[in-house]
């Protein structure tokens, strides 16, 4: 298909589709003639997942790049992979302190791979800000909110495990991110307001 059609299938924009070939998110058509090239299936799928990722997840094109390079030349493990899709997705605080009691938090839960990461520096910033907030937001519940996520985990990573390659995995990983956290954040609140009704 030509370019207006990979449009047309797409919904994005033709100009769009030639800033992702600049910025090298979109790989290169096979070129017919000087000006024309022939795109497929494969690239409709990078358009779907480049623009959900800018349009619902807030990545930035360099992420997006960042990503996209893992799923041309994918990590050796599923773990590994799931370490290009952390620091892709906004929200990753590299370089940032974390607190000890962050730190003894994910070392007490046996999540000692985690405790120096960029994940943990941005759950050090939450849990200031939100204390800052004035949420009390005592180390106990803090522990809770942890074991309680460890379950909606072990669904994410189970859902990757079953990708049959490892593109696939890290596609699954950073979308199934990006797409499923609005769904994790309407279930709390759903769940707050059934819990609330129980207790009366």
């Amino acid at each position: 298909m030509r370019i207006s059609e990979l449009a047309e299938v797409t919904g994005v924009p033709v100009h769009t589709l030639k800033f992702y070939l600049r910025e090298g998110v979109l790989p290169p058509g096979a070129a017919t003639s000087r000006t024309r090239a022939d795109y497929g299936e494969a690239h409709v799928e990078r358009v779907r997942l480049v623009r959900a990722l800018v349009e619902h997840g807030g990545v930035s094109i360099g992420d997006i790049r960042s990503i996209v390079e893992a799923l041309d030349s994918p990590p050796p493990s599923r773990h590994e992979l799931l370490g290009v899709a952390h620091r892709a997705l906004p929200g990753v605080t590299a370089g940032a302190e974390v607190s000890a009691e962050v730190a003894d938090l994910l070392e007490s839960l046996g999540w000692t791979t985690c405790t120096d990461g960029p994940l943990a520096a941005g759950l050090t910033a939450a849990v200031a800000a939100a204390r800052a907030a004035g949420v009390e937001l005592a180390p106990a519940e803090l522990r809770r909110y942890a074991e309680a996520m460890r379950a909606a985990a072990e669904v994410d990573v189970e859902v990757a495990l079953r990708a049959t390659s490892a593109a696939d995995a890290l596609r699954t990983v950073v979308l199934g991110t990006v797409m499923v956290d609005p769904v994790l954040l309407a279930l709390r609140r759903i769940a707050q307001e059934g819990v609330s009704a129980e207790r009366g």
